[in-house]
C-alpha cells in the first residue's frame, strides 16, 4: 500500500512538472521598457541590452518601447537603429504616454521599428540634425551632416514601407506632426489609447524580420516591464546638464578645500569623486571645450585671489570667466541640453562671495598686527631688570620673558621700555616716553 502511495505522488509530480513545462512554451510574452529623455549613450545602451535579452529568449513575441524624447546624440541614435535591424524579435516603438514626443533623433528610432505607434497627444517630427560639436560649423559642414541624416532616414524609411518624402521633410524642413496626421500619412502604423490597446491592434500583424515574414501573436500575452538598473539610471541622472554642471562644481570646490586644509580628507574624496562623475556625464553629452577651459579658468582666478592680493582684479575676472565658460559649456542649438541660466547665475554669485569673504579674512589678517614670534615682541612693553646704554646691553624682561636687551639711550633698571626691533636673540628698545 505504501509503495502505491509512493507511485502515485510521483506520477502526480512528473504530471504537474510536464504541464507547467508545456504552459511555458507555449504562453508569450512582451517585453516593455520605458525610455524618456535625451537619447545618449546610456538610453541607447539600455535599450540595446534588453533587445539582446529578448533575442535570447524563444517566448517573447515582441519587446516595446514606450518613448518620449526631444532628441539626443547622432552616435546612440545610431546604436539603438543598428541594435532594431539586428532583432529577431519584433521591435514596436510607441511614442507615449499623451503628452510625448518623438523629435529629433526619436523620429529615427521611431520610423525604424518594426511597428511604429504613438498615443493620441502626442507629435514626432522636427529631425532637422543640430551644431552638437560647440564649435562653429560652415555651411558646407551643414549641408553635409543634413544630406546624411536625409540619406539615412530615407533609407529606414524604405525599409519599413514608410512615407520617405514626409521622413526627408522632417530632416530638411523641420516638419513636425500629431498622431492623427502621423498615421494619416504612413508615418506610423497604429494609433493606440493604451498599451493593451496597442498589443490588440498589432495581434496577428506580419512584419519582415531579416528577409522572413514573422507573425505577431500578442492576444493572450503576459506584459512583462523592466526598468533601468540601479547602475544605468544613476549615470542617466548624472547625464542631465545641470547635474553635470553641479558634480564639476562641487568637484573643483572639494579639490580646493583639500589644497587648501591638507589633511582634511573629506573634501578632497568628495572632489574626487564629483569630478570624476562630472567627466563621465561630460562624454555622453556634446561640451563646448572652451567653455570647460573658461570655467575652470574662472576657478582658478578665484583660488588666485585667495592667494594673492589683486584688489578684486582676479575676482572680477573670475566672474567673468566662470559665466562666460558656464553658458558656453554645453551647445544652445541642442534642445535637449539646456543648461538652467538661474543656476549659472547662482553658481556664480555664490562662488564670487565665497572667494571674496576668504580675501577679506586674508587681507584683515594680513592687516593685524602679528601677536605670536618675534614679530608680536615689537610695540610691547617691558621693564629693564639692568642698567642699558649704547655701550652696555642689559636685561629686560617682556612678555613674561628675559631678553638681551641694548638700546641707543641710558635707561636705568627698573624704567619702563618699549621693543622697537628684534635682532636675532636680542631686542633693541626704548624709553617708554610718558603720556
Amino acid at each position: 500500500m505504501l509503495r502505491v502511495r509512493y507511485v502515485l505522488f510521483i506520477m502526480v509530480c512528473i504530471f504537474l512538472w510536464g504541464y507547467a513545462l508545456l504552459y511555458s512554451a507555449g504562453r508569450s510574452e512582451v517585453l516593455v521598457i520605458k525610455v524618456a529623455g535625451a537619447i545618449n549613450p546610456v538610453s541607447a545602451e539600455f535599450i540595446e541590452k534588453k533587445i539582446e535579452k529578448v533575442k535570447d529568449s524563444n517566448h517573447y513575441e515582441a519587446i516595446v518601447i514606450e518613448l518620449d524624447t526631444p532628441g539626443g546624440l547622432d552616435t546612440s541614435m545610431r546604436t539603438i537603429v543598428k541594435a532594431i535591424n539586428q532583432s529577431n524579435v519584433p521591435v514596436v516603438v510607441y511614442v507615449s504616454p499623451s503628452g510625448a514626443r518623438a523629435a529629433s533623433a526619436g523620429v529615427f528610432i521611431t520610423m525604424s521599428a518594426h511597428v511604429a505607434a504613438m498615443a493620441p497627444g502626442t507629435n514626432i517630427g522636427a529631425a532637422h540634425p543640430v551644431n552638437i560639436s560647440g564649435q562653429a560649423a560652415d555651411n558646407n559642414m551643414v549641408a553635409k551632416v543634413t544630406n546624411d541624416a536625409v540619406a539615412y532616414i530615407k533609407s529606414i524609411a524604405e525599409k519599413r514601407g514608410r512615407n520617405v518624402e514626409w521622413a526627408k521633410s522632417s530632416v530638411i524642413n523641420s516638419v513636425s506632426v500629431t498622431d492623427t496626421e502621423a498615421l494619416h500619412l504612413n508615418v506610423i502604423d497604429y494609433r493606440a489609447e493604451s498599451l493593451q490597446d496597442l498589443l490588440n491592434k498589432i495581434n496577428g500583424k506580419t512584419v519582415n524580420i531579416a528577409g522572413v515574414d514573422k507573425r505577431i501573436n500578442t492576444s493572450d500575452a503576459t506584459i512583462i516591464k523592466e526598468e533601468m538598473g540601479l547602475r544605468l539610471s544613476l549615470l542617466n541622472l548624472i547625464s542631465e546638464p545641470n547635474i553635470a554642471y553641479m558634480l564639476l562644481i562641487i568637484g573643483f570646490y572639494g579639490i580646493f578645500f583639500e589644497l587648501a586644509t591638507p589633511g582634511a580628507i573629506l573634501p578632497g574624496v568628495i572632489g574626487s569623486i564629483s569630478l570624476i562623475l562630472g567627466f563621465y556625464a561630460l562624454q555622453t553629452m556634446p561640451v563646448n571645450y572652451a567653455g570647460l577651459l573658461l570655467l575652470v579658468l574662472g576657478i582658478v582666478l578665484f583660488i588666485l585671489e585667495a592667494l594673492i592680493v589683486s584688489y578684486g582684479v582676479l575676482t572680477i575676472g573670475g566672474i567673468i570667466s566662470m559665466t562666460i565658460g558656464s553658458l558656453m559649456l554645453f551647445d544652445v542649438g541642442s534642445p535637449y541640453i539646456k543648461l538652467s541660466i538661474s543656476l549659472v547665475i547662482v553658481t556664480v554669485i555664490l562662488t564670487a562671495v565665497f572667494f571674496i569673504v576668504i580675501v577679506a579674512m586674508v587681507y584683515s589678517s594680513w592687516k593685524k598686527k602679528p601677536v605670536t614670534g618675534k614679530e608680536g615682541l615689537i610695540g610691547m612693553t617691558g621693564v629693564a631688570r639692568t642698567n642699558i646704554n649704547k655701550d652696555n646691553e642689559g636685561l629686560v624682561f617682556v612678555h613674561g620673558e628675559i631678553w638681551s636687551a641694548k638700546c641707543n639711550q641710558s635707561i636705568e633698571k627698573g624704567q619702563e621700555v618699549v621693543v622697537d626691533e628684534v635682532v636675532g636673540m636680542k631686542v633693541q628698545v626704548s624709553l617708554k616716553q610718558l603720556k
